[in-house]
């Protein structure tokens, strides 16, 4: 399988890339960024380009699945108006072409608690992500909504801090359904979901990730 992504140089997206290399089911991975690579592998092919720009990169946009893990915080993008930017137009045009290209089968990492009507504005971001992409109507759509994720060597105080209270829980037996997701297994997950032979549409929430990983 030829596989198309973008969010390449984030903690999903970086587990993602190497698990991609190292399955056999996929002969070509091509990443679509916003800054050169280094990646020695012969099965990469690594596309810098202007996302603000869709249009002058969407003839590169043709394969068997487009994997989308793209997503900033507020506190990087420096506005809502840029996060909303990059987490759902960027996101959105890579879809819309990845559909017009003929790409049948596309996987998006949103976010649990998505929802377009929202009074939170990432929910609320999320939320129309996810129903801009269903609208385009792919013959077959997965949409992973997981909780908190385990990022190695993440720089997020808050993060940090929140999924060692939740491990803290989950020690005692609580909040199961909540249990940090390491974003490698979040990989494993859309790589599994690739490979499925199915049509339609289906979202893959929270402890549901861990099992769908094992497939």
């Amino acid at each position: 399988m030829k596989a198309l992504v973008i969010g390449a140089t984030g903690a999903t997206g970086k587990d993602l890339v190497q698990l991609l290399l190292n399955d056999d089911s996929f002969s070509e991975v091509h990443l679509f960024v916003r800054k050169p690579l280094e990646l020695n592998s012969e099965k990469v092919k690594i596309h810098v380009v202007n996302f603000e720009q869709p249009e002058t990169w969407k003839n590169l946009i043709i394969g068997d699945v487009a994997f989308s893990c793209l997503g900033t915080t507020l506190k990087a993008a420096g506005s809502k108006e840029n996060q909303y930017k990059i987490d759902v137009e960027y996101q959105y045009n890579f879809a819309k072409n990845a559909k017009e290209n003929g790409v049948e089968d596309f996987i998006l990492v949103s976010s649990y608690g998505a929802n377009a009507k929202s009074n939170i504005f990432y929910s609320r971001m999320k939320g129309e992500l996810e129903q801009k992409i269903k609208d385009l109507h792919f013959e077959k759509l997965t949409i992973f909504q997981p909780g908190m994720l385990d990022r190695n060597n993440s720089e997020r105080p808050a993060e940090i801090l929140g999924a060692k209270t939740v491990k803290f829980f989950n020690s005692l037996g609580l909040l199961k359904s909540q249990k940090p997701l390491p974003t490698s297994t979040l990989a494993q997950a859309m790589i599994n979901a690739s490979k499925i032979k199915s049509n339609g549409y289906s979202k893959i929430k929270l402890g549901a990730i861990f099992s769908f990983a094992e497939k």
